[in-house]
């Protein structure tokens, strides 16, 4: 009988054995495979946390997500909802009872949804024309506000006669008097704004409390449920200062508004202290730079006596909520590549409670994460190294810890590359600059491997330790893969930041050629076969770089500008561009605007080059691709043109654009590869 049982051994090891070594690389597929946890939000007592669980299908290309809860120490793990739907926006009620959610569960139209934790019961609070924005709880837990798109209705300029019965004529005219008037994802802007809305928990008719003709955002409530607090840009100047926006105070009795904050610039996101008696808020000074930190600030409920508390942290605030005894503040900010949860006292020191935050972003290796608050001092956050994509993170003021492996059954039989961190001196000024090498999964140093660097874009955004499919892609088809936070990336500090004010692109170009040459060094790069991607800030650079070198076997431009001077009259941030990248408009100095505009040294391109954007591009127009693609053909340097059907700014929004993407540069660089030296 031993000897059985020992043949049994043996033979469940081998097989065990032989299971584990099937894995293989990842492949365009697998995005579908792929999930990841977001917008975690624990109950104010710390014992459970219903978070995001995103997913894809295959079958219909669409990303969906469902609603999941488990208990602080991991156990529990069950979901709330199911279905190929969106469910998001998940936001306990203060006696933890119960919780309301976005969801298009019923007829693809997002509603607001309530359900009692306990029981599961459901209840459409909302049938609205338009989705709510941000929702908050009130105190007692019976009243929600929120805000909402309002169209506005106005007699039309252009008065049509009326068409013969039968006639088919073409679409009515659109007539548009706004600077701002169409939005990168959503096309052109209908006439309206976002107003402010309360609505009894029960249910009933939203009530609607504001009125004007501006934009109310991020509501939430006074202590004792007769106000309101909101942030908003009610200046006159509002459409050339978007960035100039205040905190108000409303009284929902009779709709009079309190205006709390008054300095130029933005002040936003308020957060009410336990006792009610002061507000927290995000904002700072415009001094008209291209990148600015958000700083923390503590004022009265009243707007009085405004203070600066992160004065001392030289570095970007994103998120906050009060610690329970108000006596300081949870933040979220990014430090050299690695996002931070910390505590920030009134007296401004910073306590680290959690790191390695993120992982919301499944192409490329952003920064952007969340997290949440109980009142006991427990918190529940996006967590992500470069293994895997955001998990369930959670800590207290003394431990953390990861409870969620949403992508272990992918990844017990797929091989992803090794991340291996970076540092360099810029060839410019000697300026340290940080990046991440991946290498091809079963890496041999004493081989030659392709070298892909790839760029990220904003430009004041930055790269992390995070997981990147865009990037473990690469690593997968046989390449070592760059990525770098060169000057004007966030994290490491304001000053490293504007080194690009109204110097964009410039010597960043150097900062990341002195990346590439560290990699080299390390011996197992082939120098022959070098290659340079990046999109949007990233594709500027791609266009840039191949102005400037031929050092690069070919290049992909992703949705890049090219023409300063005619993106930002087209783009739909024209308000913004010119009053903070540039020293002044485009006709008053043209110069300037060719000056950092790939265009102008394509004289110089030598390198195959291909442009790729979306068809639905509103950030950087497709127009801009064009354009250079036009040049290129005309100086007879090699370059394609790849447009992405219905696609916008975020090219990866549907799975199936993200693969084409991929497959793109991948199929571009191996047509340019060099046979090994």
């Amino acid at each position: 009988m031993k000897t059985y049982i020992s043949v049994i051994i043996v033979i469940l090891l081998y097989l065990q054995s032989s299971y584990a070594q099937v894995r293989s690389p990842l492949e365009l597929t697998d995005i579908f495979d792929l999930e990841y946890v977001s917008d975690p939000q624990i109950s104010p007592d710390g014992s459970r946390i219903v978070y995001v669980r995103n997913f894809k299908d295959i079958m219909t290309d669409q990303n969906h997500s469902n609603l999941w809860m488990v208990n602080f120490d991991g156990s529990d793990n069950k979901p709330l909802t199911t279905g190929n739907q969106s469910d998001t926006y998940p936001r306990w009620s203060h006696d933890g009872k119960k919780i309301i959610f976005k969801s298009d569960m019923d007829d693809e139209k997002t509603k607001l949804y309530l359900m009692w934790v306990d029981t599961r019961e459901l209840l459409a609070l909302t049938n609205t024309a338009e989705p709510p924005g941000a929702v908050a709880w009130s105190y007692d837990d019976q009243y929600l506000a929120f805000d909402m798109f309002v169209p506005e209705r106005k007699e039309p300029v252009i008065q049509m006669p009326e068409k013969p019965e039968g006639a088919e004529w073409n679409a009515p005219p659109v007539y548009i008097d706004k600077l701002k008037y169409r939005n990168d994802g959503k096309g052109y802007r209908k006439p309206g704004n976002r107003q402010l809305f309360v609505l009894p928990v029960e249910g009933g008719t939203p009530r609607q409390v504001t009125f004007s003709g501006f934009d109310h955002t991020s509501p939430i409530w006074s202590r004792d449920g007769a106000h309101l607090y909101f942030s908003a840009n009610f200046h006159k100047e509002n459409e050339m200062e978007p960035m100039n926006s205040e905190i108000y105070r409303i009284s929902i009795s009779d709709a009079t508004i309190n205006t709390l904050t008054s300095r130029y610039g933005p002040d936003r996101k308020p957060d009410l202290s336990p006792d009610g008696s002061k507000i927290a808020y995000l904002g700072y000074d415009d001094q008209k730079m291209s990148y600015q930190i958000s700083r923390l600030y503590i004022m009265n409920s009243d707007g009085s006596n405004p203070e600066l508390i992160s004065g001392n942290l030289d570095r970007n605030i994103e998120n906050i909520a009060w610690s329970d005894d108000g006596k300081g503040v949870y933040a979220q900010y990014t430090d050299q590549g690695n996002t931070r949860l910390a505590h920030i006292s009134l007296a401004g020191k910073v306590e680290v409670i959690a790191e390695n935050l993120g992982g919301l972003t499944l192409g490329r290796p952003y920064n952007m994460a969340s997290f949440s608050s109980s009142d006991n001092a427990r918190f529940a956050y996006s967590l992500s190294t470069t293994d895997h994509p955001s998990d369930l993170g959670v800590a207290d003021m003394k431990t953390a810890g990861r409870i969620t492996r949403v992508n272990d059954d992918l990844f017990s039989f797929k091989k992803l590359g090794d991340v291996e961190e970076i540092w360099w001196n810029s060839s410019y000024d000697e300026r340290e600059i940080q990046g991440w090498i991946v290498k091809p999964p079963d890496f041999d140093p004493e081989k030659k491997y392709p070298l892909i660097l790839e760029i990220h874009g904003g430009p004041h955004l930055s790269y992390g330790p995070v997981f990147s499919f865009e990037v473990q892609m690469f690593a997968a088809a046989g390449s070592v893969a760059l990525y770098a936070n060169p000057r004007g990336s966030t994290g490491y500090g304001e000053e490293f930041a504007q080194l690009i004010h109204h110097n964009y692109p410039n010597q960043d170009y150097f900062d990341l050629m002195s990346g590439v040459d560290a990699v080299i060094e390390k011996g197992y790069i082939d120098a022959h076969n070098l290659f340079v991607t990046g999109g949007s800030g990233g594709g500027v650079l791609t266009a840039w770089i191949v102005g400037k070198t031929d050092r690069f076997r070919a290049a992909v431009a992703a949705k890049p500008v090219i023409n300063w001077y005619s993106t930002v009259l087209y783009s739909d941030i024209a308000s913004s561009v010119p009053m903070y990248w540039f020293p002044a408009f485009p006709w008053e100095d043209p110069d300037h605007y060719l000056e950092r505009s790939p265009i102008t040294y394509v004289e110089n391109i030598s390198t195959p080059t291909m442009l790729l954007t979306g068809e639905e591009d509103l950030r950087t127009p497709m127009a801009d691709s064009e354009q250079f693609y036009a040049a290129l053909k005309m100086l007879d340097v090699e370059t394609a043109l790849v447009r992405i059907p219905g696609a916008s700014h975020n090219i990866s929004a549907r799975p199936s654009n993200l693969m084409a993407k991929i497959a793109a540069i991948l199929g571009w660089f191996e047509k340019y590869r060099h046979a090994p030296q």
